[in-house]
């Protein structure tokens, strides 16, 4: 986590917020419940009338399921005062706008309290994507300004980056920080880059999987499954994308590939440009990847069946998936021998290989022999379904097997098409290098990178924090093949992994 050595901002202070939307009320009933006076602002009347009238209602809500008391509600309620800016501000600390991503009109809402506040005045920005150098520089007094930007839902949601830009001071930062502890959160420093930590690492969790649809690789219920069951997410790509919205994921997604100059990394999809085309825009339109609308079926996963082998050979050191050993050795009915090898599992005369980012039939191609290729898990024991892909004209009877071995673990197995990586190992190894390229530009420390992706996205672990525990070099390795088997810089291994994997690598041979 960030550290500062700064004092959060004092109680007697009050908190200006403008845009009295979802996010600034919740913003504002989180200033206000750790204790400040709080002015909520809003261009339109009605729309303040009605943010107030919606804080009000979730801590009603709050108190009829025990939750909160009603007298800390109404201390919560008597700090929240709907201004039309004629209260007055000598004693204003701090002022955080959350209105429309566009940088004219957060100057515009910005500027009149450049020169109006007290010389200590913090000016924040909880925007989500746009520069705070840009919008600092066309503030006076740069050096007051920077990013506050939380999650949505404010009041639920742990994490809030503190987005620095060039000539925002130390101070400023540490206020922010401290502060934003004292509220509760889970702060963590950035610097202004676009996409700050969470919209730019995150985009691989999304284009990996509307790369994977473009390619009908699967469906949309069974890349989410995949990534749920044997990835450990929360939500699958599809089923988040439908409740953020498409025309808002795709909207930011732009955002960040224009920022970076079309760098091929953050490219965006022609599969959600269609649904967005087609005004699927996921939950709130009724119809996304998903229908959502009355007596629609439930999404169903693809599902294999096999047949359960009777012997299973394993060749050498399984690597990131060696865990599957010990649910071979326990497993009755399917007797384990064991031999020297490049790391691999033979069942009916078929090797199974954890994918290292090359496609079955290459892997086969190579070998000599017909070889099978299952996705990565975050933990073996625990995952309820595994990814699989054969190569091209695979024998019946082998892929029957290579199925019922994995359902014989306890597994769903989804077959997928022989698509290099499968689902699971390509999308973390775009994160884990996403990660990589950030720390490596000075984005963040990656105790800062981790926090943010498991906080605030709730990630299972954070990329670099995955990194370490399935190895460096593992992920090199899938993110190589990948960039072999497409052909496009979208897929090159970051300076920073690449060259951490070769000090591990001297320090071998150092110690060998």
């Amino acid at each position: 986590m960030a550290d500062t050595h700064g004092n959060a901002l004092p109680l007697h202070r009050a908190v200006i917020v403008i845009g009295a939307g979802t996010m600034g009320g919740g913003i504002a009933e989180v200033a206000a419940t750790a204790g400040h006076r709080v002015l909520l602002r809003d261009a339109d009347a009605d729309s303040l009338a009605r943010g107030i009238a919606r804080i009000h209602a979730g801590l009603d809500k709050r108190v009829a399921r025990g939750k909160l008391d009603a007298a800390t509600r109404d201390a919560i309620v008597s700090r929240i005062h709907a201004d039309d800016g004629s209260a007055g501000t000598a004693d204003v600390g701090l002022v955080i706008e959350a209105i429309v991503e566009n940088l004219d009109t957060k100057v515009a809402a910005l500027t009149p309290y450049a020169e109006s506040l007290p010389a200590d005045a913090i000016l924040a920005t909880n925007t989500s994507s746009l520069s705070v150098t840009a919008l600092a520089a066309r503030l006076p007094h740069p050096t007051r300004v920077a990013g506050l930007h939380f999650f949505n839902p404010a009041t639920v949601l742990p994490l809030v980056e503190v987005v620095a830009g060039p000539a925002t001071a130390p101070a400023v930062v540490d206020t922010l920080v401290a502060t934003a502890r004292a509220w509760k959160k889970s702060p963590v420093v950035c610097r202004s880059t676009p996409g700050f930590i969470v919209n730019r690492i995150a985009r691989p969790f999304y284009g990996e999987t509307l790369r994977l649809l473009q390619e009908c690789a699967a469906t949309p219920a069974t890349l989410d499954a995949v990534l749920r069951e044997s990835g450990g997410f929360r939500m699958g790509p599809c089923e988040l994308m439908d409740l953020i919205g498409h025309d808002v994921n795709f909207a930011v997604t732009c955002s960040v590939y224009d920022a970076f100059f079309q760098d091929p990394r953050y490219r965006p999809s022609l599969v959600q440009q269609s649904l967005v085309d087609a005004g699927w825009l996921g939950r709130k339109s009724g119809r996304g990847f998903f229908d959502y609308r009355e007596a629609a079926d439930a999404p169903r996963p693809d599902d294999a069946t096999g047949t359960r082998p009777s012997q299973v050979r394993i060749e050498g050191d399984l690597g990131a998936a060696q865990a599957l050993v010990a649910l071979l050795d326990g497993r009755d009915g399917i007797a384990v021998t064991r031999g020297d090898g490049p790391g691999l599992l033979r069942v009916d005369g078929l090797a199974l290989a954890l994918t290292d980012g090359r496609t079955a039939t290459t892997r086969s191609l190579e070998a000599g022999e017909p070889v099978a290729v299952f996705d990565l898990a975050l933990d073996y024991a625990a995952a309820t379904r595994i990814a699989l892909a054969f190569p091209t004209h695979v024998d019946t009877r082998a892929r029957d097997a290579a199925v019922g071995l994995f359902e014989a673990l306890g597994k769903r197995v989804s077959v997928l098409d022989d698509a290099p990586g499968l689902v699971v190992a390509r999308t973390v190894a775009m994160l884990v290098n996403e990660a990589a390229d950030g720390l490596q530009q000075g984005l963040a420390s990656a105790d800062d990178i981790d926090a943010a992706m498991t906080r605030g996205v709730n990630y299972p672990l954070g990329p670099l924090a995955w990194a370490r525990k399935d190895g460096l070099p593992y992920f090199a390795a899938v993110l190589t093949h990948l960039a072999a088997a497409y052909g496009e810089d979208r897929y090159r291994v970051s300076p920073w992994l690449r060259r951490e994997v070769q000090a591990q690598h001297i320090g071998t041979r150092a110690h060998g």
